[in-house]
């Protein structure tokens, strides 16, 4: 197994951090290349090669930094990409675990840039201890492309991991994808208040929306999430709980998408995001001061727990 390394991360005061940092300087919380800034070490060794993470929750009586100052106390933990999908195997297992017992049933709801980070789940120890025929599968967003093609966000989940495991066909929901973008979704919505009037999803009591157990969101270069894309009208919908694209600004244009208040109405969100080129996203997103306007990844904001599951790459600007 490779060797991980942990960072425990000591920060500037609000008032540092909301600056910007300069072009080939270090970010407020330095650089993974200092070991030391002043006499406080940033890093050390992971003992005992236990897969660790980064952990920037605020610690009770720390002076302002990182995550209390500028990240609104969001969960935030920094991977390479080979724990990465180990942790998040872990983090979807003990959910699974916990509702399955809890409700009966679990209900997750995947995004295209999270599905290749299950791929753990078809290994031992998950593979064997899940009770899989209690999983209920959904997508927040999908392409309105035949499940065969290259661009379903269907066929990516299914050939990565849902072929490899005995889910029951039945309890993957996906859209209908022989009609156009506006019906596909209609059809969607519907079976999302079929399944929360049998009880298979839950039903938010503040707001009536669907309450997933889990749902797992990439973010995009320009801080989209799910096919809600920065200045697009659908970010702006209220009412529906599904809603479509016929002009999205990236290929191909038909989609059908959850709204922001179906996903904010969710028990957990995973926000998994790698590659260095987000990097700049991921600090709009986290770090800079608050502004009229938001990135659709900062709109994400449910009742339960966030937390951002980020590769090194993703974090540069953070580190």
């Amino acid at each position: 197994m490779a060797t991980s390394t942990i960072f425990s991360l000591s920060c500037t005061p609000k008032s540092a951090l909301l600056a910007k940092p300069k072009s080939h300087t270090l970010s407020p919380c330095m650089s993974l290349l200092s070991p030391q800034v002043g006499q406080r070490s940033l890093f050390h060794p992971l003992r005992n090669n236990i897969v660790s993470p980064i952990s920037m929750k605020p610690k009770r009586n720390h002076v302002e930094g990182l995550v209390k100052a500028s990240m609104n106390n969001k969960n935030v933990e920094v991977f390479s990409k080979e724990h990465l999908a180990v942790s998040l195997a872990k983090y979807v297992a003990d959910l699974s675990n916990k509702f399955i017992k809890e409700r009966g049933q679990f209900t997750i709801v995947l995004s295209a840039g999270s599905i290749k980070y299950l791929r753990k789940l078809v290994e031992p120890p998950y593979a064997n201890t899940i009770v899989w025929s209690k999983w209920h599968i959904f997508w927040v967003d999908e392409k309105v492309v035949p499940k065969t093609h290259v661009d379903s966000n269907y066929k990516l989940a299914y050939d990565g991991f849902i072929s490899k495991v005995p889910i029951p066909l039945h309890n993957v929901n996906t859209i209908d994808d022989s009609l156009p973008a506006d019906g596909a979704a209609d059809v969607y919505e519907t079976t999302l208040k079929r399944l929360v009037t049998s009880n298979v999803i839950a039903k938010s009591p503040a707001t009536g929306f669907p309450n997933f157990d889990l749902v797992l969101l990439d973010m995009g270069h320009d801080g989209h999430v799910a096919s809600l894309f920065p200045g697009h009208p659908a970010l702006d919908e209220n009412k529906k709980w599904v809603t479509f694209l016929t002009n999205a600004p990236t290929p191909p244009p038909e989609r059908i998408t959850f709204t922001l208040p179906v996903i904010n109405a969710s028990s957990n969100i995973a926000m998994v995001v790698t590659g260095a080129g987000k990097a700049d996203a991921v600090y709009s997103a986290l770090l800079e001061a608050p502004s009229d306007y938001k990135l659709p990844a900062q709109l994400v904001s449910p009742k339960g727990e966030l937390k951002w599951f980020l590769d090194k790459g993703a974090a540069t600007r953070l580190l």
